[in-house]
């Protein structure tokens, strides 16, 4: 089928950036969201043109590298799934595609489609894991851990950190993002040791990032690959108020 694309180009943060409009022929339905992409840069270096950079690493929907919006959706029109995974199936003959970066302050452009996300690393080493001692995995089933515990903590582990709720979110906010990493931990009996420090320093960290504040948009759950629920963010600002007035 032919498209038409409008892309977001920008050498770097200290440029203008512009949308620029691009024809593609021949794109296969079966073919991925960046399979079309690789197909645009093939067709623009064959013409001498600087190809449009964008993030991209497993293709596999697990790294979280690929999140770019696409027609004002952040990872684009399918519920549940990265831009690696949506496929072309769901554009027909003639449309019209807009692909811009996450536009937020937290996440500074790199290039074209890339911006730099190292601002939720650094909310991760503030306060991200537990203390265990060093040595063999124990068994999995040494620690008791119920059933209901260990599903809320697996579907918050499930954020792969792409970035997606800060870009739907219209205060940039990293709620949901730093709520799955406080929430996962914060179920096993193996993260009660930091669960207070762990909440205030990551929270912390997040609002020396630039992030904005959550005003419940809703917004960051609706766009989330992985279809990370508010019920995290709950959680943390439960955690938060006790590790407070602990203090």
């Amino acid at each position: 089928m032919k498209l038409k694309l409008r892309i977001w180009r920008q050498a770097n943060a200290d440029t203008q950036g512009r949308f620029q409009d691009y024809n593609l022929d021949h794109v296969s339905a079966d073919s991925s969201f960046l399979e079309m992409l690789d197909l645009l840069n093939e067709q623009l270096i064959q013409a001498g043109e600087e190809p449009v950079a964008f993030d991209h690493d497993c293709r596999e929907g697990i790294c979280g590298m690929c999140g770019v919006v696409i027609n004002g959706l952040a990872h684009g029109p399918a519920r549940g799934l990265t831009a690696c995974q949506l496929h072309m199936r769901h554009y027909k003959e003639g449309d019209t595609i807009t692909i811009e970066p996450w536009r937020a302050a937290a996440f500074p452009l790199i290039k074209d489609l890339v911006v730099d996300r190292s601002a939720f690393d650094r909310i991760i080493q503030a306060g991200g894991y537990v203390s265990v001692s060093t040595g063999s995995a124990p068994d999995a089933n040494a620690i008791p851990i119920p059933k209901k515990n260990a599903d809320l903590a697996m579907d918050a582990a499930a954020c792969i950190g792409c970035g997606a709720c800060v870009a739907a979110c219209p205060n940039g906010s990293a709620m949901l993002f730093t709520a799955a990493k406080v929430s996962h931990l914060g179920q096993l009996p193996q993260g009660q040791v930091e669960r207070h420090n762990r909440v205030a320093a990551m929270v912390r960290q997040m609002d020396a990032e630039g992030f904005g504040g959550c005003t419940n948009h809703g917004e960051c759950s609706a766009v989330c690959p992985k279809l990370i629920p508010l019920d995290v963010i709950g959680q943390m600002n439960r955690d938060l108020i006790r590790a407070v007035l602990s203090r």
